[in-house]
């Protein structure tokens, strides 16, 4: 979509990228099967409860794989600075290139990247200035199938009524309990686990800061906001139009901001 693929070679990365598709594909492929389907064929939902569902989990896995493969920022070798710009540059004490004021050399990318915020193992890529957008639709949409799913969950035993038809042939209805038991122990550990991250992030956003910033305690009032937040939102999102902060499946334009209105550490 525009963007330039970005690959990691990391074991540790795959494994847990593996782990958060594995999550995604076990509630994508159960839940339907023994709560959505069979409860649409007899009345109690609605089409758009089944639609809905699979527009979270499409929403999830499309900002997942874009966030992993998208080009975090990492700079050329070979940079070319404006010289209007060329005071908002700084030398890199690790890979001894001149990067922009607010970058930071990712040890186990092996470069630096624009802007980042933090090398993030379940996406097993950094997270920086052209894919944090992509890092917090994922953040989000990922709450939100989580929630779904703990939802179908509890209403399947405790709202719905009882289903007339069972196959009790179907391996999904002979271990029904099992699953759906499974299935709630992993929404609860990963909502709990991202809607933290979730706020942090939001609150990084909202300050103007990343998260290194704030580790290395080298800003100053880093809990006042600079800016107001449309804006902080319109850089991370590359566009003043909140509907498509939503929308994985566009290509991000990045804002021009000048220089002396950014916070540059």
């Amino acid at each position: 979509m525009g963007q330039r693929i970005h690959f990691v070679v990391d074991p540790q990365g795959w494994c847990c990228m593996g782990l958060i598709v594995f999550v995604w594909l076990y509630n994508t492929v159960f839940i339907p099967k023994v709560i959505l389907f069979p409860h649409y064929e007899e009345g109690n939902i609605s089409v758009v409860a089944v639609l809905c569902y699979y527009f979270c989990s499409l929403f999830c896995i499309a900002s997942l794989f874009r966030a992993s493969v998208a080009d975090p920022g990492k700079l050329p070798e070979n940079p070319k600075i404006p010289i209007t710009e060329r005071e908002h540059w700084e030398l890199c004490n690790k890979c001894n290139m001149m990067r922009p004021k607010r970058s930071h050399h990712c040890s186990r990318c092996g470069h630096c990247v624009r802007r980042m915020d933090h090398h993030c193992p379940w996406i097993n890529n950094c997270v920086g200035e052209d894919n944090h957008w992509l890092f917090l639709q994922l953040c989000f949409y990922t709450q939100i199938l989580s929630s779904y799913t703990l939802i179908l969950d509890f209403c399947h035993y405790y709202y719905f009524l009882p289903l007339k038809k069972k196959n009790w042939d179907v391996f999904v209805f002979r271990h029904e309990l099992a699953l759906l038991r499974i299935s709630a122990f992993m929404g609860l550990i990963i909502l709990g686990g991202i809607s933290r991250l979730f706020y942090t992030q939001l609150m990084g956003i909202f300050t103007d800061t990343t998260s290194i910033e704030k580790m290395s305690n080298c800003c100053e009032d880093i809990s006042r906001p600079r800016k107001p937040w449309q804006q902080t939102f319109s850089e991370v999102f590359g566009t003043h139009w909140k509907i498509l902060w939503f929308i994985p499946f566009r290509q991000r334009q990045p804002l021009r901001v000048p220089y002396h209105f950014a916070n540059h550490i």
